[in-house]
């Protein structure tokens, strides 16, 4: 953790760059996962996608500790770390500049007082609009029968999201090429069934675009 995070980590505060100032070398494109837990889908998909610049906000520092300990032992050279709020990664980044963004089994806030902490929301929809290039995905996952409502309704409601779902089984099986997660493997196991929601960022309107 001392030695591997500094490398590793997004200086902060986070003064606005394109991401690739952030790696060693330009990627093809550069996703994004917020609340990475332990890291294994973060670490997962950075292997199976080299050529692709990964970057991963999680704010509890034992899922940081996990992740750096899974790089120190794979060897992925592609990752980069927000240790913290993902929010001020978002400000910081310019328009159009993140091609896949993943928000897996988050906090569902279950209290009615707290809905408005949800990470998926009114709130982080235009943050998480800006960021994401057209045509750029956006993976939601939970177990939780009110987020996932939550979720739903606001980014589908959302005029800048296409819900990419076709039939049932495009919600209710996770899809290839998303990697299976500890959490998701948790409720599997207590005999809950997640659901998996894909968007799609609309193209931006002419007079949008920059």
């Amino acid at each position: 953790m001392t030695t591997l995070l500094p490398r590793l980590a997004i200086p902060e505060p986070i003064a606005p760059s394109h991401p690739a100032g952030w790696f060693e070398r330009p990627y093809a494109g550069y996703w994004l996962e917020i609340g990475f837990g332990n890291g294994e889908h973060l670490a997962a998909m950075a292997a199976e996608h080299p050529e692709i610049g990964l970057i991963g906000c999680e704010p509890f520092l034992n899922g940081v500790s996990a992740l750096l300990d899974r790089i120190d032992r794979e060897g992925q050279t592609n990752i980069r770390i927000v240790a913290g709020d993902a929010r001020p990664l978002l400000d910081a980044l310019p328009e159009a500049t993140i091609s896949r963004c993943c928000v897996l089994f988050g906090d569902p806030w279950p209290k009615s007082r707290h809905q408005d902490r949800r990470f998926i929301g009114p709130t982080n929809l235009p943050s998480l609009a800006r960021v994401l290039a057209d045509g750029a995905e956006l993976r939601l996952a939970s177990d939780d029968p009110i987020l996932i409502r939550w979720m739903f309704e606001h980014t589908w409601r959302h005029p800048d999201f296409q819900w990419l779902a076709r039939s049932a089984a495009d919600w209710r099986q996770r899809p290839a090429g998303w990697p299976p997660t500890r959490y998701e493997a948790k409720a599997l196991a207590a005999g809950r069934r997640p659901v998996y929601l894909g968007f799609r960022r609309r193209p931006r309107a002419p007079f949008e675009k920059k």
